[in-house]
């Protein structure tokens, strides 16, 4: 695409041009007031325990429900859980399943699949990792109540179960719950608030879900993911709009109501549309950063690794995700802007970047043309352009840096492969969290270095992982935040990740779409939404 047509095709939006969208989505905007249309991204993996990505995340999140979840000053909350008491050596905690909780097939939650889906989930994240070494017994008493039984005291427990980053606990019927962790469950049967509706399934093109008429939402009102979860619309379509800037002419045009990521570029034509707004919803913020394959050259050499801590220019990354200054800056702390936030060991950073001692690092790692291959996301817009920004940097310091572009939902799979490059491997690609979800270092996939057993990339530090393993045994806030110093000297030392910029990222939505839910963390809820009259 020219730059003569890109500026044609945005003039076009600005002035709110109908786009030709495929006959499909043009007769399924004539359906009734209560359905939303929105554009979350392309879900291929449906279980949570497979994967970190978002839109499995924001997935799960509708049709699955918490034991407790995070409110908006990230307190823990019960969510199915009616009542739960510790024991005075706080070692059993004992929890009691609330009434009204049912799978869309039909038969009651109980508290056996509770515990295999905490053993499920303790396979795979660090969360549940955790509570699954520290727990002596996790078992089923009768029907409606569970113990998790500890061999010592373990203060953060309430916090871990309720975690929204990484792997939340998503309890799962205890058929599904007790498939290894690595076999994917497709049968998405939950208890949540939505209902999955497989008949209507395109993978590709939608995915829908039905309001759960069976749900009982709590009583509380709700706040963050937690509270009542009331479901005020009767459908949800997820439209899959690969490209951006056609996603935001249906977004004008009424054939969707809500693009969770509009293009940057596109943000002055959003405003100016008096149908639409912007509006952040992810409150903390999100992180940009490079993943670094740890297992294949160049980065297997730490020198590669700390010549992209030189290279980035954030300044530059900033521009290119948000082209409004409002919204992004830079980020140097391995906490972000959370309370655990420190200069430590930051004199990596330059304005500007330093490209020659990027260059000078890359020889001493003895880069000898080996091919850096990028994976790059073309149906996330500012993912995509950074990842073009990266290869460009690299490019001009002599590394050979190619992009492999493709969907993010095939981004998702392919980041698990650990070979090389020839054989289906990569090197780097980039992506983002919220800035909150930095500073829970326990519960947090992002933090893992204990090798070929952590998040992808691989990095590995035992230094770090024995500090990580501080921090669940530390109440004292000041402690941690020394804790945090010391954690973070090491990460730049060994370069776990190299951050790109922090932005508050807008979503955008049509004005007839009210009650969206902001949190601290990433992942959508759809409940509590409504549709309302022009």
């Amino acid at each position: 695409m020219t730059i003569s047509r890109r500026n044609l095709f945005k003039a076009g939006i600005a002035a709110g041009t109908a786009f030709a969208m495929p006959s499909i989505l043009r007769a399924q905007t004539t359906a009734a007031d209560r359905t939303v249309r929105m554009v979350l991204g392309d879900l291929q993996v449906f279980d949570p325990i497979v994967t970190t990505s978002d839109i499995t995340m924001n997935h799960a999140l509708a049709i699955y429900d918490t034991l407790f979840a995070l409110d908006s000053d990230l307190v823990a909350q019960p969510q199915m859980v009616g009542k739960w008491g510790v024991s005075d050596d706080k070692r059993t905690y004992t929890f009691e399943l609330r009434e009204g909780l049912g799978w869309h097939d039909g038969t009651p939650v109980t508290a056996a699949d509770c515990v295999a889906s905490i053993r499920r989930w303790g396979q795979v994240d660090p969360s549940g990792q955790l509570i699954m070494e520290r727990a002596a017994d996790l078992a089923s008493k009768d029907k409606t109540t569970f113990t998790i039984t500890l061999k010592e005291p373990l203060g953060l427990l309430i916090d871990l179960l309720a975690a929204s980053s990484g792997r939340p606990l998503y309890v799962m019927r205890e058929q599904d719950a007790t498939l290894p962790s690595t076999e994917q469950v497709t049968a998405n049967i939950g208890s949540g608030p939505f209902k999955f509706n497989a008949a209507l399934a395109k993978p590709g093109s939608t995915v829908t879900y039905d309001r759960n008429e069976h749900y009982v939402p709590r009583q509380e009102p709700v706040s963050g993911y937690a509270g009542g979860k009331v479901v005020n619309v009767d459908r949800v379509v997820w439209e899959n709009i690969s490209d951006s800037q056609t996603a935001v002419g249906a977004l004008q045009a009424g054939e969707i109501d809500f693009l969770l990521e509009p293009p940057a570029d596109l943000y002055p034509a959003i405003e100016s549309d008096l149908n639409l707004e912007l509006k952040v919803l992810v409150n903390s913020g999100m992180d940009y950063y490079v993943r670094i394959n740890f297992l294949q050259p160049p980065f297997d050499n730490v020198k590669a690794r700390q010549a992209l801590l030189h290279l980035i220019d954030q300044e530059a990354f900033s521009a290119v995700v948000s082209a409004d200054p409002k919204y992004s800056g830079v980020v140097t702390s391995l906490f972000g802007k959370t309370a655990y936030s420190n200069d430590e060991n930051t004199g990596w950073y330059k304005k500007g970047g330093d490209p020659e001692k990027a260059k000078q690092l890359f020889k001493e790692a003895g880069y000898a043309g080996e091919k850096v291959l990028i994976l790059a996301p073309t149906d996330w817009a500012e993912g995509n352009n950074s990842s073009q920004l990266l290869a460009n940097a690299l490019q001009k310091i002599g590394v050979k840096a190619e992009l492999a572009p493709m969907a993010w939902g095939e981004l998702a799979t392919r980041r698990g492969n650990k070979g090389l490059t020839a054989n289906g491997g990569w090197s780097l690609f980039i992506s983002s969290q919220s800035d909150f979800s930095l500073g829970n270092p326990i519960g947090s996939p992002f933090f893992l270095a204990n090798g070929e057993n952590a998040w992808y990339g691989w990095p590995k530090s035992d230094e770090f992982e024995t500090l990580r393993a501080k921090w669940a045994d530390i109440e004292a806030l000041e402690t941690r935040k020394q804790l945090a110093r010391e954690m973070q000297r090491v990460w730049w030392e060994f370069v776990g990740t190299v951050f790109l910029c922090q932005t508050l990222t807008p979503t955008a939505h049509r004005k007839t779409l009210n009650g969206l839910i902001s949190t601290e963390g990433s992942y959508r809820p759809m409940w509590n939404m409504e549709k309302v009259q022009a």
